[in-house]
């Protein structure tokens, strides 16, 4: 596990995750892997290790994140009769979550609803308000901390949507939050660097292991409860219709 306590400049350990990832020859495609959730070698191998966990088996709803490397985890939520939920993209739609119900779905094509060309063209448009109970998340990250900490590719959007989800109680204390990564994104960071909107990491399996990152810290210590409001300006509201609604609703 690499050591970045020497540094609290989130764009700089982006920077040394995709360019250790390139030049270990460990990213995948799509090239390169900076300015993405970078997909890397062992993916399959880190989605059957999270399909082990307690948080995977009693789930029935699963959010995930449209990226190329939680395809795998993706496919198999839809193969094990798990509903899944997507965002649209940067949430701009008044409907921003897309369905894909397994039972709609044949089983041959699943692999095609799953890619991210896929998962809009099969996913059913829904309001946050239609989303039920979310079990588990999953979300795609540039780094995670032993104790949960994750950093994505900087625009937000991941927090955002759970945030969403939660003002409309679609993700309680009982939602866990997971991720699959290379074992070299999993880092030490100081605790001190991560802002309050940001949703720790509950479960991160890599290909080689499976991390529990709740000991130490509590089950649901630092999860931000709604939406941090000071952190969005009257631009980025603009842009997302549910969030000028409830804007508009305070």
């Amino acid at each position: 596990m690499t050591d970045d306590t020497d540094t609290t400049d989130k764009d700089a350990l982006r920077e040394r995750v995709w360019d250790h990832l390139e030049a270990s020859g460990a990213a995948r495609f799509p090239f390169p892997p900076h300015g993405r959730i970078p997909n890397f070698a062992g993916v399959d191998a880190a989605a059957e290790r999270l399909a082990e966990t307690d948080a995977w088996q009693t789930a029935e709803t699963v959010k995930a994140n449209p990226d190329a490397p939680q395809l795998p985890v993706r496919r198999a939520a839809l193969r094990a009769g798990k509903t899944v939920y997507a965002a649209v993209p940067r949430l701009r739609e008044p409907k921003p979550f897309l369905e894909l119900d397994p039972e709609a779905i044949p089983p041959a094509e699943i692999d095609d609803a799953t890619t991210v060309s896929g998962i809009s063209a099969y996913g059913e448009p829904v309001a946050p308000e239609a989303v039920p109970h979310v079990d588990l998340i999953v979300s795609g990250s540039v780094l995670v901390t032993p104790d949960g900490g994750r950093v994505g590719k900087g625009e937000g959007y991941s927090d955002l949507e759970f945030a969403t989800l939660s003002a409309f109680d679609a993700v309680s204390e009982a939602t866990r939050v997971a991720t699959t990564i290379h074992e070299s994104q999993l880092r030490r960071v100081d605790s001190a660097f991560f802002d309050a909107h940001d949703v720790p990491i509950d479960v991160a399996c890599t290909p080689e292991q499976t991390v529990d990152c709740r000991e130490g810290r509590g089950d649901t210590s630092r999860r931000p409860k709604g939406i941090d409001w000071d952190a969005l300006d009257d631009e980025r509201l603009a842009e997302i219709p549910v969030l000028e609604r409830l804007a508009g609703e305070r």
